[in-house]
């Protein structure tokens, strides 16, 4: 039974003694909320006046709050501003601020405990240390919300969104600017969908996180765009990750992630497009399909001599280096098929837009700074393009095959035909 009456009325009598309470200057401190919300009975309808209230506030029954976009809740740089231990519990319309700073106590806007099926949905939350907390929390929805953490250097801010071994959880529609990462640790099955990340380190970072889906996020001059350690299973696709561009920055990077797709996704002007090691087992292929891959310095480097990538039906665009393939003494163990190179000069006599002859990627001087990393600098530099050029014209040592793609299309394809 609704009972948003009583509690509001409970909720003014209680916020007017503290009020008066606390002194009668000409700035009163914000009433607490506390009082409205132990108020408030199990499954009722928590309406607030317009305003700003204090917190930390604990809530341990179903509620619904819904601020209407007029109600501000104040931590007082103390702790979390809302913890939620419960069941049920909605949170929507409301602007969250100053918390604690705390990355010991895991200081946040929102933190929810043990709790399921709750909704934070489209809060403002800013001037906090973490975002959104989830820990042993399951089947919960947060859609909608915009995330600031503090004015902090990347490495001292805290997530944004951070999961803890949390499963089956729906994070929608978010968007994210200034914060940390996004990060997902020992939680299974949580969906990534439409939510934008901007200005942070990595926009999204995984560990443990198998069967995870990102699909159809924004991710923007972060540092590195979604990073993958020990999670099996993900499917990361239709999503636009640009400009990771810091010397170690890379669209998507996987170590020991095996049974991976990654489909459909733009990945433009990052120091790496697609980092990957190889699957642990042959069985758990890495599956790299129809992607736009463009402008980056390298476009694909896979390392690992067991290979097990199958790259399908992408586009290769203006990258400073297509693909780099660490396969040692071996020959390369990935498989490339029906790929566009714009680098790409072959034929295509009967016009079905497939080349005639296969592309074929050999690495001549560039094996110099390949073994000599610190060579690197002097990439592109006039001396190496020469000694490239007469590598290729004469070569003193035998260039190695870095990939062969036997029917490489011809022209670009239309994003989402499937040629």
């Amino acid at each position: 039974m609704r009972a948003a009456f009583a509690a509001a009325s409970l909720g003014v009598l209680f916020g007017l003694v503290l009020a008066a309470a606390e002194g009668t200057g000409s700035d009163p401190p914000a009433p607490s909320l506390q009082p409205w919300i132990d108020a408030t009975p199990s499954g009722g309808i928590l309406q607030l006046p317009a305003g700003t209230y204090s917190g930390p506030v604990l809530i341990s029954r179903p509620i619904l709050i819904d601020g209407r976009g007029e109600v501000t809740i104040d931590g007082g740089g103390k702790g979390t501003v809302v913890t939620v231990r419960t069941t049920g519990v909605v949170l929507r319309r409301l602007h969250l601020r100053n918390s604690g700073d705390s990355h010991d106590r895991i200081d946040s806007g929102v933190l929810v405990e043990d709790g399921q099926h709750n909704l934070i949905e489209d809060n403002r939350i800013d001037e906090v240390l973490f975002g959104i907390t989830l820990q042993q929390a399951n089947d919960n929805r947060i859609v909608g919300n915009r995330i600031r953490s503090l004015a902090l250097a990347p490495a001292d801010r805290g997530d944004g969104i951070r999961l803890w071994y949390s499963m089956s959880n729906r994070i929608e529609r978010n968007e994210l600017r200034g914060v940390r990462d996004i990060t997902v640790s020992n939680s299974l099955r949580n969906r990534f969908v439409g939510n934008s990340v901007r200005d942070s380190r990595r926009a999204m970072n995984l560990l443990f996180a198998h069967r995870t889906l990102i699909e159809a996020n924004h991710l923007r001059d972060n540092s590195s765009g979604i990073t993958a350690l020990n999670s099996e299973g993900l499917i990361i696709r239709r999503n636009r990750i640009l400009h990771a561009i810091d010397a170690s920055g890379a669209g998507v990077a996987l170590k020991e992630s095996g049974t991976t797709l990654l489909h459909d996704n733009e990945i433009i002007h990052c120091a790496v497009g697609i980092l990957s090691d190889s699957p642990r087992h042959a069985i758990n292929r890495m599956a790299v399909i129809d992607n736009r891959i463009a402008h980056n310095v390298t476009g694909i480097s896979f390392y690992g001599e067991r290979g097990g990538h199958l790259v399908l039906r992408n586009r290769f665009e203006h990258n400073l280096w297509p693909a780099l393939v660490g396969a040692g003494d071996s020959d390369d163990a990935n498989q490339w098929w029906g790929n566009y190179w714009d680098g790409y000069q072959g034929f295509d006599l009967d016009d079905d837009g497939i080349g005639d002859t296969p592309h074929e990627v050999w690495a001549h001087a560039d094996r110099i700074w390949m073994e000599t990393p610190m060579a690197a600098f002097f990439r592109n530099a006039p001396a190496l393009e020469m000694l490239d050029f007469l590598e290729r014209l004469a070569p003193f040592a035998p260039p190695t095959l870095m990939l062969r793609d036997p029917e490489p299309l011809s022209r670009q394809p239309v994003r989402g035909s499937g040629r």
